[in-house]
């Protein structure tokens, strides 16, 4: 995956026409872009940013069907989610693994009626379902979670949901479109839409954000793919437009791997605004997560807010034997929910809104897809393109993507390997380390990562700045945001001198990185 070529093939046919052109990166518009590339269509993806920047790299890192959403009977929700959870651990096994939850039971009531509804949950899922639900002692419960709170602790439930990287899949996403033919662009922002005499979108006007370099792009059909920037394109179709989103802001915390002994997850299931609370063991650490807060204005580096932040602290303190305080806090990280709130909304809060994908046909022709969720990436993507074939006249083509691998596929995966996120890659970069053995070493004592993953995301996956290689090439700013701060120029160093940048760029990339992280770290 090398920038530098796919901006060739942009270039090389200027007057090309563009069946399908998919303005945003983020799980939604990646999903759309490989669901048309593999129907034979020739595809353009364009981010204005990196693949992932805003909340498709912020996610609570699970692959679910949704209990909360079966609690407000969106059933259909439910079965959809499910059928395409099962539809990504398939398709993704280097990616989506098995996680175990469980619910714990401070009362009488709970555990019977936890244990039929997952039981429903399990139904729901069919042939493509996890693993069965049951109900445990309050020893097993304990066995499994050695540090839950004991007081009034009854039992618990044991279920089974999916858990993933949010941002490896974006960037192996963009692999497969790649390799079906389509061109991906980072750095890439739409600035416009052409329109043809009689007012139909057919292409857009954007600019390369490195070179400066402005392309007039025309194409058959237009997606918007924005998440909560969706009504900014909307605006430029007509600027009369009313806002379709309503930005809701999750938070998430990131605690030492102490704080959640054991391999399970845990599940609360009513917390005191109504949602429910997870605490997940990803990368070797917890996460903590998540809050439902709405907000007016999008923004591409939301901040938690303090209530969010002690709303978090409080409720896991009640569930854990050891009350996480803010200096247990690694990383604190925020991202926003592009609901597609429907015309009656006005009034309700942001967790009543379903999460269901909404697609919007504007009279130029522009499809605007938002709302949804990563684990139904797919099928909003399948959706999609569907209309988009019937707007735009394209020869109507069946999706293949259901099952189809990623790139990545690895069927058995070692998890406890911290480079199991290559799947496939995995050898490749080995063999690569073994020709600079310098390479093989860590980056930071606190984080698993090393040198050659730096090298490696450098030369093929596309970074091109330090945000994009320590936020979402390697985890590091999500799990340690302090230590991500301390490796930040010796990283620099590794792609400038692969990027043939100068000690002007290390500098530079290195102040704007610092100020970024700072956001993610509690005083």
């Amino acid at each position: 995956m090398d920038r530098n070529q796919m901006l060739r093939k942009l270039k090389e046919d200027e007057d090309k026409i563009w069946d399908v052109l998919v303005v945003g990166g983020g799980a939604t518009g990646l999903g759309v872009a490989l669901d048309s590339t593999t129907r034979g269509f020739s595809t353009l993806l364009l981010e204005q940013v990196d693949f992932s920047k805003g909340t498709s790299s912020r996610s609570t890192k699970l692959v679910h069907g949704g209990v909360r959403y079966l609690a407000q009977g969106d059933v259909s929700l439910v079965l959809e989610a499910l059928h395409e959870r099962g539809l990504l651990r398939q398709n993704a096994p280097h990616l989506v693994k098995n996680q175990k939850f469980i619910i714990p039971n401070y009362s009488w009531w709970s555990g019977p009626f936890f244990t039929l509804g997952m039981k429903v949950y399990d139904m729901m899922s069919g042939k493509l379902g996890l693993g069965s639900s049951e109900r445990i002692s309050k020893e097993e419960t304990l066995k499994a979670i050695p540090n839950l709170d004991e007081k009034d602790l009854i039992g618990g439930v044991i279920y089974y949901d999916g858990q993933f990287d949010d941002s490896r899949l974006a960037i192996n996403l963009a692999q497969t479109i790649i390799e079906n033919e389509g061109v991906a662009l980072n750095y890439f922002k739409v600035t416009g839409l052409l329109k043809d005499d009689e007012g139909i979108v057919n292409g857009v006007v954007a600019t390369d954000m490195e070179s400066g370099e402005e392309f007039k792009i025309r194409s058959r059909s237009v997606v918007n793919a924005t998440g909560v920037f969706a009504d900014n394109i909307l605006k430029m179709n007509n600027p009369k437009a009313k806002k379709i989103i309503r930005p809701s802001q999750g938070v998430h915390i990131i605690l030492d791997k102490s704080f959640l002994q054991g391999e399970s997850a845990i599940m609360i299931p009513k917390t005191s605004d109504g949602r429910v609370l997870f605490a997940v063991p990803w990368h070797n650490k917890v996460i903590l997560g998540t809050t439902d807060t709405p907000l007016d204005d999008a923004d591409m580096e939301p901040r938690a807010l303090e209530e969010e932040i002690d709303f978090i602290l409080r409720t896991a303190g009640k569930y854990l034997k050891k009350d996480p305080e803010r200096e247990d806090v690694l990383s604190i990280f925020a991202g926003l929910r592009p609901l597609a709130a429907p015309e009656d909304s006005e009034g309700k809060e942001t967790k009543e809104i379903s999460r269901s994908h909404k697609l919007i046909i504007s009279l130029s022709g522009l499809v605007t897809i938002t709302g949804g969720k990563w684990t139904t990436y797919r099928k909003m993507a399948q959706d999609t393109i569907d209309k988009a074939i019937l707007i735009a006249g394209l020869h109507d083509t069946p999706c293949v993507t259901e099952n189809m691998p990623i790139h990545g596929y690895v069927k058995h995966t070692d998890y406890k390997d911290h480079l199991y996120v290559y799947g496939s890659d995995k050898l490749e970069l080995l063999e690569m380390i073994e020709k600079e053995p310098k390479m093989n070493e860590k980056l930071h004592e606190r984080l698993p990562f090393i040198k050659g993953e730096i090298l490696w995301a450098v030369r093929y996956e596309m970074a091109r700045t330090l945000e994009d290689v320590l936020a979402r090439r390697v985890r590091a700013l999500f799990l340690d945001a302090r230590a991500s701060i301390d490796v930040a120029e010796d990283v620099a160093k590794i792609m400038a001198k692969e990027l043939n940048y100068k000690r002007k760029w290390v500098k530079d990339q290195v102040k704007v990185y610092t100020e970024l992280a700072q956001g993610y770290i509690l005083e």
